[in-house]
């Protein structure tokens, strides 16, 4: 079936991005009507297709429609967060009339293909991929029911779907991308695909990049041969021919897409040299450079506050944010049955809930914390959301924790629902904003770059992106690091302390006494977090940093043919 990519975009790329390219991410985070991902890492392709739609750049996204999404938060009957499976619907979604088979365990299993169009959302064009069809049997069908399964054969089979059904369903559509570029390793299996056509590593590594996303372990997905062979993971290719192709032990997503790819990135500076360091010691790891994730500007600012900043105009900025706490706090009072004050500081700590990033560092030493927020010279009000993996028992016995220590005061709130929404009304409602991660496991971050356009002071660790961002006192408040080589439990004692004596010492002070220095502060952040962590500039890098490449002359034909 060929499309011509002029119907599908509906416009003619700029001729700088008029290199075709296909983006596979397992999530997308485009609009809150559409729950097809768990945190930053569709945050981050979410906000790559809106630049790369508003740039006017010949990139179409390859993602999956998962019939229940991540999971909803929902509360039990004592006001404790438990994960909820629910159907979504979108009428807005093409069903493109596609419908093909891969082959998993060594059966058929069908794949319907719709499409989100680009004017809907405003983004490049999203095709997604479903197996929950009348055609498939239910285990089949189970395939994209749910984001990261926990099962390790449908984990398995989702990268399967992601990575061979999307490069199988560009050959059914006649696009014939320049550059294949895996957003985390998850769709891997794409280059197996890619290999039966091309039988070669090096012709594979011409059209493949790739960006890893996390140095955590749990992040770097591991599993047998067998069981991948058995699954059908490898394609064409046997177990025998895949461990001579990659010379790798068990097989792991990122370092075998750091050998298909032609180059990869991490997500930040130190991120990539992190990346550089975990990787060095292996043979055929390609090179590894960095571009530092962005966010969309046009999505998530709030455009009253973002024009106050931009005319220096504070009473007008004090205005607004005073509005947007009050509508913030109005989901507060609904969840929680809290009445906050918008004339006080107000702390938010949301993000994915993982460990590494402590979400109950504040709380550690109990006594300061209830000092801290018993403090009536320089009141303050704490609120914390994010989603835990959702069997992930450790991580919700510690949102439950929270939840249950923030009950009993008055300006506490623990929420849920951290969707796209949620979080908007967070950043533009906060006056800090709470990143605490242990440090070198942050690969980038970037709820602090919204959270900086929309008037909101960082209160940071010096991870992932912050240090190329971060001036201490200037456009954000740094959090001291401790000493290194001491045990995890020392170090998060001590940085505990750290944070609480910047909020007690530094940053409470400087919200209530000094005005001026706050809103210079705000000011700051906004001008540095916009143009450099805007996501225009980071798809534009991609292209000129990852993209680049020479053109065969047949696919500058096939270009200029899907245009006309």
């Amino acid at each position: 079936m060929a499309i011509s990519r002029k119907d599908l975009f509906g416009y003619t790329p700029d001729p700088a991005y008029a290199l075709p390219v296909a983006y596979f991410s397992m999530e997308f985070a485009i609009d809150q009507a559409l729950k097809i991902y768990s945190g930053g890492l569709g945050f981050l392709s979410g906000s790559h297709l809106r630049s790369a739609f508003e740039l006017k750049q010949n990139l179409i996204g390859i993602g999956i429609l998962w019939k229940y999404g991540y999971y909803d938060q929902q509360r039990d009957r004592n006001g404790f967060m438990k994960p909820g499976f629910v159907e979504k619907e979108y009428s807005f979604l093409q069903d493109t009339g596609i419908l093909f088979t891969i082959t998993v365990h060594n059966a058929p299993v069908q794949v319907r293909a719709f499409l989100l169009r680009p004017e809907t959302f405003g983004t490049a064009p999203l095709f997604l991929l479903s197996t929950d069809i009348p055609e498939n049997d239910e285990e089949s069908r189970s395939i994209t029911h749910c984001l990261y399964d926990a099962n390790e054969a449908t984990r398995i089979a989702q990268s399967m779907v992601l990575g061979i059904g999307g490069g199988m369903l560009l050959d059914l559509l006649e696009l014939t991308p320049a550059i294949y570029h895996l957003n985390e390793g998850h769709g891997v299996a794409l280059n197996f695909y890619l290999y039966e056509k091309h039988k070669t590593l090096a012709e594979v590594r011409k059209r493949v990049v790739f960006t890893t996303h996390t140095p955590e372990t749990a992040g770097n997905e591991e599993h047998s041969f067998e069981l991948l062979g058995e699954m059908s993971f490898f394609y064409h290719l046997s177990i025998q021919e895949v461990r001579s192709l990659l010379k790798m032990e068990t097989f792991n997503y990122t370092l075998a897409a750091l050998k298909f790819a032609r180059k990869a990135n991490g997500v930040s500076k130190l991120h990539g040299e992190i990346a550089r360091k975990m990787w060095a010691g292996y043979e055929g790891v390609c090179e590894i450079t960095s571009i530092t994730n962005a966010q969309n500007k046009n999505y998530w600012v709030d455009e009253v506050i973002g024009q106050a900043i931009a005319q220096n105009d504070r009473p007008a900025f004090n205005s607004r944010k005073t509005a947007l706490k009050k509508q913030l706090f109005k989901i507060v009072a609904d969840q929680c049955g809290m009445l906050f004050d918008e004339r006080k500081l107000t702390i938010v700590w949301a993000r994915r809930f993982a460990g590494y990033k402590r979400a109950d560092l504040m709380m550690q030493d109990w006594d300061r914390f209830l000092k801290l927020i018993g403090n009536t010279q320089y009141p303050v009000q704490v609120i914390w959301a994010g989603k835990p993996y959702p069997e992930d028992a450790e991580g919700i016995a510690l949102f439950n924790q929270i939840i249950g220590k923030a009950r009993p005061l008055a300006n506490c709130a623990v929420l849920i629902g951290y969707e796209l929404a949620l979080s908007a009304s967070l950043k533009k409602g906060a006056d800090v904003w709470l990143n605490n991660p242990r440090m070198y496991h942050e690969a980038s971050g970037t709820s602090g770059m919204t959270a900086a356009m929309n008037g909101a002071v960082n209160l940071s660790m010096p991870d992932g992106w912050v240090p190329e961002f971060a001036r201490d006192g200037e456009n954000c408040f740094l959090i001291p690091t401790a000493i290194k080589e001491q045990p995890v439990e020392q170090m998060d004692r001590d940085e505990n302390s750290n944070l609480m004596a910047t909020l007690e010492k530094t940053v409470l002070p400087a919200y209530y006494t000094k005005p001026d220095q706050w809103f210079n502060m705000v000011k700051q952040a906004a001008a540095d977090v916009d143009p450099a962590f805007e996501s225009a500039r980071m798809v534009r890098q991609y292209y000129e940093l990852m993209y680049k490449t020479v053109l065969p002359e047949e696919t500058k034909e096939q270009m200029q043919l899907a245009f006309e």
